[in-house]
């Protein structure tokens, strides 16, 4: 038996459930992908990220990232229907 709620249509889950899910991991790797890159832009003279920065800037840009990773998951979860 499937939990209606968690589910949208005929027992999918949509994009937007995908994202909800998804966005705590997605603003995670966006965070330390930013990180990384203010590590890296040390090499040309720029200042680096602190771990608190990096987390406040990748807030908004999780966002993003969420909705894409979500359109992939929902396509992987076709594909295997």
């Amino acid at each position: 038996m499937q939990h209606v709620s968690a589910m949208s249509g005929q027992g999918k889950w949509s994009v937007r459930r995908l994202a909800l899910l998804l966005y705590p991991f997605a603003m995670a790797a966006v965070a330390i992908n930013l990180f990384m890159l203010g590590l890296m832009g040390q090499a040309i003279g720029l200042t680096a990220l602190s771990p608190m920065q990096a987390l406040v800037i990748a807030v908004p840009l999780g966002i993003p990232a969420t909705f894409a990773a979500g359109r992939w998951v929902r396509g992987l979860m076709d594909e295997a229907d």
